[in-house]
């Protein structure tokens, strides 16, 4: 399927790694331009120099904290028109409740969720003056079934869902879509180093520790499995482009079944 996305201009937040990075080399390949983002400058580079040969579409790079507003300001100075806004930043880290301090309730609001309202807020304008565009709040199951292990984080994820759909409300009517796309447990580079610390400490492999964690921690997963990042690219690539037209205001889950319901 051609996805029609040869010509359009895409913004992909931390996409150094992970999730981000699958997704941008996922849209590059179908011949989009894609803004490659992340906090230092040798591994934005990195990332520009060795998608380039694999790629159909430019690479841009720009270093950049996003969650804060200056940097987001400036990214929106150099690059003031983007037809695909992916809001991918984000951090998570499992600590019980009672250790979530204030500071730690703001760090990661800031930069889960007002990082992509922000951007958002300046990217819309464009977008509302061509009637055309598609923004996407990288969000996760853990905002539907929120952990124990990572209230905050969870809690990030709920509001990232809900920004989603206001938006989608705030342009019906128009060519601009937004939605939320929601992974499960995937096999991304933080996922991937917190799973191997953890399996060294237990004394356990990264397939032992796996089986384990779907048969203890998370269950009701149907496909027993960490989803890989291309796994997750590949819906958001298809909501970023022109065929999605009709899917808006949604909360897409690729989350291998981990929730327990059939909507």
């Amino acid at each position: 399927m051609d996805l029609n996305l040869k010509g359009k201009k895409a913004l992909v937040t931390g996409s150094t790694a992970g999730i981000g990075y699958a997704i941008a080399k996922a849209l590059a390949g179908e011949g989009a331009d894609v803004i490659i983002n992340g906090r230092k400058q040798s591994s934005v580079d990195a990332v520009c120099k060795q998608l380039t040969p694999l790629v159909e579409g430019k690479l841009i790079g720009f270093a950049g904290d996003l969650s804060k507003a200056d940097e987001a300001e400036n990214l929106h100075q150099q690059h003031p028109d983007v037809d695909i806004l992916i809001n991918n930043l984000g951090i998570f880290e499992p600590v019980s409740f009672e250790k979530i301090s204030d500071d730690d309730w703001r760090r990661f609001f800031e930069i889960n969720v007002l990082s992509g309202a922000r951007l958002s807020r300046l990217y819309l304008p464009a977008m509302k003056q061509k009637n055309w565009g598609r923004i996407i709040f990288m969000s996760s199951e853990s905002g539907i079934q929120i952990p124990a292990e990572m209230i905050h984080y969870g809690m990030t994820k709920s509001a990232q869902i809900a920004i989603a759909r206001g938006l989608a409300e705030d342009v019906a009517g128009s060519n601009i879509t937004v939605n939320s796309v929601l992974p499960g447990p995937t096999k991304s580079r933080g996922v991937v180093d917190f799973v191997e610390d953890m399996a060294e400490q237990q004394g356990q492999s990264f397939d032992q520790f796996e089986q384990d964690f779907f048969e203890k921690v998370r269950p009701t997963s149907l496909i027993k499995r960490f989803a890989t990042t291309d796994e997750v690219a590949a819906m958001v690539c298809y909501l970023a482009s022109p065929v999605a037209s009709a899917t808006t205001g949604a909360a897409l889950r690729v989350d291998g079944g981990v929730v327990k319901s059939a909507f």
